[in-house]
């Protein structure tokens, strides 16, 4: 999947507006922590304006178990919006951890850039979020999920409210259902860690025979699960042609059927969600990423103003 890893971050940077130059940016603000666990460190990179702006957070991939967030970016960096990227729990390591704290940190990477609304200069009703595979598995997990901001919170940072206004994704899971995945793609997608350990299962036989046990936690922490009509708009783009039942792990734990899947959903319940089959050129409706992460960053530009 390294090829398409690829084409997904050149595709992030072109909808960035990214300078065409070979310089590398660091951070405004590197590893700063927005959580107690070790790995929740998140860099910034600050876009200097007069007025509040949006922010686009990146979520790295690998799994649930392995991966870094960027520490540089290309070029000076974008002129319009900010950029954040963190680093969260894995599966594996020192600080081995499960879900629902892997997505349960993308929602307080979001708290905490509200909380920093007004030191960083954020517009906190501009935020979305992106990622390939397990990032944008988080991503569109954040998307679709209630408002987890608790009011009463002795923590400042889970006060804020952790919703987005979209999310884009490449090659996301959009559902942990072990039971919806062998029948609509394969045992082979079951078989991922991503589907099976991030829930605690012992291997993902076990996790089918005590589908009752795991059943709950895996439905929480899929994001076809939390989608109704309120929610925010949503980008999706996977190979196109993927087959099922998939021959290799790449094209079961990344398959086109993942977006089927969530547009079905997103369709019946009257929310809006582009998919993008990318070697067909086709995206449904019609649409651009650019033009998608455009119109939530910067709306005024998108629309001409």
């Amino acid at each position: 999947m390294k090829n398409l890893a690829a084409t997904f971050a050149l595709a992030i940077v072109s909808a960035s507006a990214l300078s065409a130059s070979a310089l590398a940016r660091a951070p405004t603000e590197a590893n700063v922590p927005y959580g107690p666990h070790p790995r929740q460190k998140m860099n910034f990179w600050k876009c200097e304006s007069d007025k509040p702006l949006g922010v686009k957070l990146i979520i790295h991939g690998g799994g649930w178990h392995k991966g870094h967030k960027p520490g540089q970016l290309r070029g000076k960096g974008p002129d319009d919006h900010h950029v954040a990227a963190i680093d969260y729990p894995l599966m594996r390591g020192k600080h081995a951890a499960r879900q629902p704290l892997i997505v349960h940190s993308a929602a307080r990477a979001v708290q905490f850039l509200r909380h920093k609304a007004k030191e960083w200069n954020i517009d906190p009703d501009r935020i979305v979020a992106t990622g390939i595979s397990a990032g944008a598995a988080s991503a569109l997990w954040l998307a679709f999920h209630d408002d987890m901001a608790d009011p009463d919170n002795e923590d400042p940072v889970l006060r804020q409210s952790s919703r987005i206004a979209g999310a884009h994704g490449g090659w996301g899971q959009t559902t942990l259902d072990a039971p919806l995945l062998k029948k609509r793609i394969g045992m082979l997608t079951v078989k991922h860690v991503m589907v099976w350990k991030s829930v605690g299962a012992e291997s993902p036989e076990e996790l089918l025979e005590n589908w009752d046990k795991y059943k709950e936690l895996s439905l929480e922490c899929s994001a076809l699960t939390h989608v109704t009509k309120d929610d925010p708009p949503v980008y999706v783009e996977y190979t196109g042609g993927d087959p099922v039942p998939p021959t290799n792990m790449g094209n079961a734990i990344h398959n086109d059927t993942f977006g089927t899947i969530l547009k079905e959903k997103c369709d019946e319940v009257g929310t809006t969600c582009y998919l993008s089959f990318k070697k067909k050129k086709e995206v449904t409706p019609p649409m651009s990423p650019t033009a998608f992460l455009k119109g939530i960053l910067c709306p005024e530009e998108a629309e001409g103003k």
